[in-house]
């Protein structure tokens, strides 16, 4: 009977979707830092291209030797996450976007509304929603250092709500993972927006997998509060919701209405104070800079297809904006045809639709594909193993057959 005894938990979790993590992996990675650090103008970005080639190499040896993923992936995080954050935090040197949240955390707590009147130069501007001067409220309060650094919360909400929205048993190796990966690793270290409106997705995503609208809603709501790029997310949750709830239309409706009412009121509650506060200050900041509508051009100018229109086509600004509308009407008319049964059909949905926007966006940057990367990589993590009632039934058909067999020659 050894032999049809079902498997176990570590059994189970070996079955799981394996992510890159061999030698040729880690020196991809090594590559793609190195050619950053060699050809990047940006300070910060330079140290952490020094410093995580490093570390990718020395995981490439590890790995290339027979080491365990587990020993290389920790120390890739080392070298391209610790080692650069340190040294930054030590020399007081960060991306751009930790100074304006450190700054509209202290414009926020003093005047109510985190924009300045009067922006003249792109560095002036802060385009993301009210909820991410959060971040760098410890800052504003507690004086400038290593602890209050907005970089630091940033990475802990990402990191946190990333793995919350994992199983409790498959959490270690994803977030080792998607830490050690560049596209993370380069936001982790010298500071990056992005990250916590993706975790916060991941973990919205998956509260309505479970079917409870009310914590997918808070998740989400927090997301739409910090940047534009999290409000996809609520009605891919909402469909999500009303196929995950069973086949009681009723039921599923009741959900999703109730996880969109959440999601809408956390939103509200945390971004229209201080949009009211000084409404034209707002628009300028959040509508018109990203759309580059202002004066001053916005440092999100990667050669994607929309910032290509944008600039080189005669009327390709409008062009743009017409394909990245066509693009989301896609995405709400593919959710009423066919909406998504699982999270990972639901994070697919998503990172398609956010990959389209972030193509056509005329204001863009490489960055912003942690978004479709990180709902990639929490779907391939989310992807179940062999379900455990299929394998019972496997185990109850081959113990059951010798019977079945032996009925028949008896005839």
């Amino acid at each position: 009977m050894a032999l049809f005894a079902l498997p176990t938990s570590p059994d189970l979790r070996r079955d799981r979707p394996a992510l890159p993590g061999d030698a040729a992996w880690w020196a991809f990675c090594a590559a793609t830092a190195l050619a950053l650090g060699a050809f990047s103008s940006l300070g910060p970005h330079r140290v952490w291209g020094a410093a995580a080639s490093l570390g990718y190499t020395a995981a490439a040896v590890l790995a290339a030797r027979g080491r365990s993923p587990r020993t290389a992936g920790a120390v890739a995080v080392g070298g391209a996450v610790l080692l650069p954050l340190l040294v930054l935090l030590a020399v007081d040197r960060a991306q751009l976007e930790v100074d304006v949240v450190a700054r509209s955390a202290g414009l926020l707590l003093s005047g109510g509304t985190p924009y300045l009147e009067r922006p003249t130069v792109p560095e002036d501007f802060n385009p993301y929603l009210p909820g991410m001067a959060a971040f760098g409220i410890p800052e504003a309060v507690a004086g400038p250092g290593p602890l209050t650094d907005p970089r630091l919360w940033m990475g802990a909400a990402f990191l946190g709500a990333f793995a919350l929205a994992l199983p409790a048993g498959a959490r270690r190796e994803p977030s080792r993972w998607l830490a050690a990966c560049p596209l993370v690793a380069l936001p982790l270290a010298v500071g990056g927006v992005d990250l916590p409106v993706a975790g916060l997705m991941c973990l919205g995503l998956a509260r309505a997998a479970q079917g409870r609208p009310g914590r997918a809603g808070l998740a989400l709501g927090l997301a739409a509060a910090l940047k534009w790029t999290a409000w996809p997310a609520v009605p891919v949750a909402l469909a999500l919701l009303a196929t995950a709830c069973g086949s009681d239309g009723r039921r599923g409706s009741r959900a999703a209405l109730r996880c969109g009412l959440v999601a809408l009121l956390t939103a509200a509650a945390l971004v229209l104070p201080a949009a009211l506060c000084d409404s034209g200050a707002f628009r300028t900041h959040v509508v018109d800079f990203p759309l580059g509508l202002t004066g001053a051009v916005s440092s999100a100018a990667s050669p994607l297809p929309g910032h290509l229109l944008a600039t080189h086509v005669p009327g390709g600004r409008t062009l743009a904006l017409l394909l990245l509308g066509v693009s989301a009407l896609l995405l709400a008319v593919s959710l009423l045809v066919r909406p998504p049964a699982t999270a990972p059909a639901a994070a697919a949905r998503l990172a398609l639709g956010l990959l389209l926007a972030i193509a056509f966006m005329p204001a863009t940057r490489f960055g912003y594909l942690v978004h479709p990367l990180v709902l990639a990589a929490w779907a391939v993590a989310r992807q179940p193993p062999a379900h455990a009632l299929r394998i019972r039934e496997r185990v109850r058909d081959l113990v059951r057959e010798p019977v079945r067999r032996r009925k028949q020659a008896s005839r």
